[in-house]
Formats: C-alpha cells, structure tokens, sequence
C-alpha cells in the first residue's frame, strides 16, 4: 500500500478468545467511519472476520490486529505467534472458505514473515466511482 498522506494506523491486541472477532470488527468500523473509508465497509468486516477466525484457529498466540489506511484504501493485517504461512483448503460445507473470501474481495494479500511470528494481510480499495468528488 505504500505511505500516504491520508494514512492513518490503529493496532489492537486481542484475547486468544473467539470473542475477539467481534472486537476486531468493532476497530475495524470504527477506523473505518473515522477516516471515511468509500469503499464496502461490509467487505473490510468480512476480511477482518477471516483473518482473525483464521489467526485464532490456525495461528498460536494473542493475534495482533493492525488496521492502516485512509478513505480511499484500507490494509487488514493480522498477526499471530506461529511461523506456519496460512494455506488455502478445499472449502467444504462448514469450513475452508477464508482464505478464498480474502483473495475474492481484496485487491492483494500475502503473508509477512518476522521473527517470532507472522502478519497475513489484505488490501482493499475504494472503486474509483466511490472515491469521485
């Protein structure tokens, strides 16, 4: 995504609890709203549900939510203690859909190895006829 002069960053710690994913969302709408994010707020909420569920079922440790952007672009990224890089499954009738959904709405996603750990994440972008004043 690069710096830019309207980006903004809120990073959250959270519990290794499902609860979490409620929260994460919660700082994700919230950023969202404060910085006038034009883009589907409903497709950031979903990528942060995804990457959190998967932080939280496949990652080790406290994930770390880490929203940065502005109103015409947002990055989701989610970190955790485990080193094993995310890997997307079959999708089945209750599970497996996560990463699919991630690549489906963002505009690109990867993983960040650092020591300790690793960040998934997720780009978003606002349709150019959002973003038109």
């Amino acid at each position: 995504m690069g710096t830019s002069l309207d980006a903004h960053v809120v990073e959250r710690h959270l519990a290794e609890e499902m609860g979490s994913i409620s929260a994460a969302r919660q700082v994700a709408q919230d950023a969202m709203t404060a910085w006038g994010y034009r883009g589907r707020r409903e497709d950031v909420l979903l990528v942060v549900s995804e990457l959190v569920t998967n932080a939280l079922v496949h990652g080790r440790g406290e994930p770390v939510l880490r929203v940065i952007g502005g109103s015409r672009r947002i990055r989701v990224e989610v970190g955790d203690a485990s080193e094993e890089p995310p890997r997307p499954r079959n999708p089945g009738p209750s599970d497996g859909w996560g990463l699919h959904v991630v690549r489906k709405l963002g505009s690109g996603w990867g993983t960040s190895f650092q020591e300790g750990g690793k960040v998934v994440w997720c780009e978003l972008a606002a349709p150019l006829t959002a973003v038109a004043d």
